[in-house]
């Protein structure tokens, strides 16, 4: 047997050791405590104005959106396999009108922990009604979304936006290197 014909079945082994790693860690491992209503309300306002005193264009955003869904605290980490997951509040008109859950799965060359916020500005009535109405809105399906990045968001004006939905990561702490494919579901939740 050549040495090419087996590095593709150690790797294989090595992907499926680590995928059973990674599944035994989530299982074994306590149940985190649930947030109230009022601490994710709490933290999802303070988040968003942390925010807007990052970048002032995104109050500006924010001023014309019709709501915007805050994600305070997203925990991300994986190695070849990872996952993410955190809860918000979408906030209309300056209050908490309800909680979401956002998680995901992602497969691919990466690895480390990252903590991080997301911020979902829903520009249009249609939009916020499809993220009431999906059962779970994988983020990507239905409006169109734009992930705003500090250059992109230079460029934003209230005349250049035309976009459903523009989704802003913010206040990223540790190291998460690496890429793959990853698709976030959100869901309507309803906290204690």
């Amino acid at each position: 047997m050549n040495r090419a014909s087996v590095l593709p079945v150690k790797l294989l082994g090595w992907l499926c050791a680590s995928l059973l790693t990674f599944s035994a860690l989530i299982s074994f491992s306590p149940p985190a405590r649930a947030a109230s209503a009022a601490e994710i309300s709490a933290d999802a306002m303070a988040a968003l104005e942390q925010l807007y005193t990052q970048d002032p264009r995104m109050r500006e955003l924010g001023n014309k959106a019709v709501a915007v869904l805050v994600f305070p605290n997203i925990i991300k980490g994986g190695f070849l396999v990872g996952g993410e997951r955190g809860s918000g509040a979408l906030i209309r008109r300056g209050q908490v009108e309800a909680f979401y859950s956002i998680s995901a799965l992602s497969f691919g060359l990466q690895a480390g922990a990252q903590q991080f916020s997301y911020a979902l500005f829903f520009m249009n009535e249609p939009a916020l009604a499809y993220l009431n109405q999906s059962d779970g809105w994988a983020l990507g399906a239905g409006p169109s979304l734009v992930v705003v990045d500090q250059g992109y968001a230079a460029s934003i004006t209230t005349t250049t936006l035309t976009q459903d939905v523009y989704a802003v990561p913010f206040g990223e702490q540790g190291l998460m290197a690496g890429m793959g494919l990853q698709g976030s579901k959100v869901s309507r939740m309803d906290p204690d």
